[in-house]
């Protein structure tokens, strides 16, 4: 059963305490009560671009689990909502919270195709594929306005440089020049994101994303385009849509997919107490039970931040997830593979004009 008295078009439903911050804000119930009488909003909801100026641009990843050597994000926070996003934690680093705050205040790197461009001139830079949205999604909605990561593709065209893609949203489709143009010398992989083939499940988990049929027709799109596409299963949610690994696996695989990859949901940081209090209030029917399965992959907690086990889980429930993501790739990806990206020309191109010898 679902509670419609939520905060309409958001995730989190609170904005928890930044951890750094030793002053605590809440909204108390007489000043709602006070805005109600008054006629005014205590909450507009409303999303607020504000621009930030780093000094780099590019990241180098530590994590020996994640698949990615560096990564980049133009935009910190994300309008998607989802409410599992591990990246929401880093909001707090800004002096915001990880929870309405992450989809509400986004951060907006103007500078980074710049800030790029400088970093793959580098003379001790040798070519590595770097990730476009480790941390948030480059494609969410602020990109339609500031087209930065529509830049970020132009410089990595420019000197021939291997880039990965990690999005949720069919706005990639607008860079499809860009993309074949990437995908000639193989320097472009695509990971889209698909929790579930419900259109209700979608909406609750991850409110303002592509809806599942147009990320279905980006999957083929980009595929019938020779650019390679790896699919991301992740989370998976006991359940809410663990249920569904192997229709998806076969949705993807037909839609032209080279591979998927999955993880199980974690609740790290400030993520648990806005999960638990989204699935109260959105499916209160079920709450206990799947934070109970949740919980039963991580050794009785919400989260475990070993490496190695924290995508993965343990216990019964986790591995039947991870028996059926296995029975999934041999079932529909068998004689499939994503391709390496190219790192052999960015070097002659490094100085923006080939070298004879």
């Amino acid at each position: 059963m679902l509670n419609n008295s939520k905060i309409k078009g958001r995730g989190a439903q609170l904005n928890t305490h930044n951890r750094f911050f030793e002053l605590t804000h809440e909204q108390r119930d007489d000043f709602l009560e006070y805005c109600e009488k008054e006629g005014e909003q205590a909450d507009k909801n409303k999303t607020q671009y504000l621009e930030v100026f780093p000094k780099t641009i590019v990241n180098k990843v530590t994590s020996p689990d994640v698949g990615m050597a560096y990564c980049m994000n133009m935009y910190q926070g994300c309008e998607h909502g989802c409410i599992y996003c591990y990246a929401r934690n880093s909001h707090e680093f800004w002096g915001y919270s990880a929870g309405l705050d992450f989809e509400r205040r986004i951060l907006v790197k103007k500078k980074a195709p710049e800030l790029l461009e400088q970093f793959l001139k580098k003379k001790s830079w040798k070519a590595q594929p770097i990730v476009m949205s480790g941390n948030t999604d480059c494609y969410q909605p602020a990109e339609q306005h500031f087209k930065i990561t529509r830049q970020c593709l132009k410089v990595f065209l420019k000197y021939k440089h291997p880039v990965a893609i990690i999005t949720k949203n069919s706005l990639i489709l607008r860079d499809l020049d860009l993309l074949k143009a990437l995908a000639k010398d193989h320097l472009i992989s695509v990971n889209i994101s698909i929790t579930s083939l419900s259109e209700t499940t979608r909406r609750i988990l991850e409110p303002r994303t592509a809806t599942i049929k147009k990320r279905l027709e980006t999957v083929k799109v980009l595929s019938d385009n020779n650019i390679p596409v790896n699919v991301m299963l992740a989370p998976l949610i006991p359940a809410i849509n663990s249920h569904e690994v192997l229709p998806l696996a076969k949705a993807v695989s037909e839609a032209g997919a080279l591979s998927i990859a999955h993880t199980i949901v974690r609740l790290n940081g400030a993520i648990g107490e806005i999960f638990t209090d989204w699935i109260k209030k959105t499916l209160p029917d079920r709450a206990d039970k799947v934070l109970h399965q949740i919980e039963n992959c991580h050794g009785g907690h919400l989260n475990d931040s070993r490496y190695g086990t924290r995508m993965r889980g343990e216990g019964q429930i986790a591995k039947q997830i991870n028996d059926l993501v296995k029975l999934a790739r041999h079932k529909y990806f068998k004689d499939k593979a994503m391709p390496k990206l190219n790192t052999s020309l960015h070097e002659v191109y490094k100085d923006n004009q080939l070298k004879l010898f």
